[in-house]
């Protein structure tokens, strides 16, 4: 377990936007964030793990340090709380996937720029997604991209995808699919990884279904009963 630093430093870009905070987001920028957000929350709802968006990221003691700035970060076994950044009085537990989602301006330090430094953050796995429509990269056709930490030699080594472009994570035991605007999860049962809210309503429709089964057999078996002549209402 890291050790706390007694006295943590105050970086600047804690208090100063850096360029990507200027740049703001679209809507489906932020609307599959929060959507990623509420999937991996549920995912891990029985277990210790932190999901932060925009959290800043620091290597380095140096206050003027600029950080590196995931879109989500999962970090597992750490229960979530109100931080301002991550850094070395931390360093002993990096996060063990983070997700970047593509747009205009930040592609290319994404795909080229991003892997480099999660792994000398000591990142796990790092997912980046591209939800334009046309694809906004010129290096790929590829919606998903996804990479692995090398920890011996301490760089990450991209994934290749299946035939239909899917993904695996060993962090999230979970197939990465690009499905138009969303990145979507699915477990190794290939079941679509839900948030709290649709799990809950799949369950009030599940309990609805079961309960209009029940019903639909009662009646056909007082039809029968009636058929042969006996009043099912006298049946104990």
């Amino acid at each position: 377990m890291a050790q706390e630093i007694s006295k943590p430093v105050e970086y600047y870009y804690d208090y100063h936007p850096t360029e990507e905070d200027l740049m703001g987001e679209t809507g489906w920028h932020s609307r599959l964030i929060r959507y990623l957000s509420e999937v991996l929350s549920w995912l891990f709802h029985d277990q210790v793990c932190a999901i932060y968006e925009n959290l800043n990221f620091y290597q380095t003691l140096n206050p003027r340090e600029r950080p590196v700035t995931p879109d989500l970060a999962v970090i597992k076994g750490v229960r979530w709380k109100y931080v301002r950044s991550w850094s070395p009085n931390r360093i002993g537990i990096p996060p063990h996937v983070v997700f970047e989602i593509l747009s205009d301006e930040t592609w290319q330090k994404d795909l080229y720029e991003k892997p480099t430094r999660y792994a000398s953050l000591g990142v796990q796995e790092y997912f980046a997604y591209d939800p334009n429509e046309p694809s906004i990269s010129r290096a790929t056709a590829r919606r998903l991209s996804g990479w692995q930490l090398d920890a011996r030699h301490k760089e990450m080594i991209e994934m290749t995808p299946d035939k239909q472009g899917r993904l695996w994570s060993e962090q999230l035991q979970c197939w990465l699919v690009a499905e138009g605007p969303y990145l979507r999860l699915y477990n190794h049962k290939y079941q679509q990884c839900l948030t709290e809210a649709q799990a809950e309503a799949l369950l009030r429709k599940q309990a609805t279904e079961q309960a209009e089964e029940q019903a639909r057999r009662a009646e056909a078996f007082a039809a029968k009963l009636r058929s042969l002549g006996i009043n099912p209402d006298e049946v104990i």
